[in-house]
């Protein structure tokens, strides 16, 4: 089952990701409608939230990399002993990469990319996981004798995960950065 991989397309490629799944969806014998819920309920927001994972992925390497080697940098600007023009140079580098270095370091605090990555990546995981069973009739579906008999179960497991990824990422993700908190009139 499922969509063999374009000639070059990496496995779990965003496009490749959806046609495979679509392809299991299409395959089940279920109403237009119960199919409509799974691409709407549980495909799309998959998607989105893969995609979500693989973009704050990439940010938070990038700012952690800026931090590390710029960590590794400014020390050894600073300890160099020179003189004269190349000592303006120097110094004007060693400020810049030090302005980098703290941009990052705060916008790495404030946005907490790392935190959103491992957020979305769980939840896609969590969705991934509970499609599989629905589509082997395992875990909490293996006494469905089919899958139309598995789908409220099913929907309604969907519906509570994401209730729940959004109660999740609002209380902890979405929060103000600790220290960050603004202070009420009054107070």
């Amino acid at each position: 089952m499922g969509v063999k991989p374009r000639h070059g397309a990496r496995p779990f490629d965003p496009k490749w990701l959806r046609e495979d799944l679509a392809s299991i969806i299409d395959s089940l014998s279920l109403s237009e409608p119960e199919k409509h819920f799974l691409r709407s309920r549980w495909l799309e927001p998959l998607l989105w939230m893969e995609d979500a994972a693989q973009r704050t992925r990439r940010r938070y390497y990038g700012l952690r990399s800026i931090i590390a080697v710029g960590a590794v940098i400014v020390p050894a600007l600073v300890s160099l002993n020179v003189i004269g023009a190349a000592k303006s140079a120097i110094l004007w580098v060693t400020f810049a990469v030090s302005l980098v270095v703290g941009l990052s370091a705060a916008l790495e605090g404030f946005f907490r990319p790392g935190e959103r990555w491992r957020h979305y990546r769980q939840r896609v995981e969590q969705l991934k996981a509970e499609g599989w069973d629905y589509y082997e009739l395992t875990g909490g579906y293996n006494d469905a004798k089919d899958h139309h008999a598995a789908f409220p179960a099913f929907a309604a497991n969907v519906q509570r995960m994401l209730a729940q990824e959004v109660e999740e990422f609002i209380a902890e993700i979405a929060k103000a950065p600790e220290g960050a908190q603004t202070r009420t009139s009054g107070t």
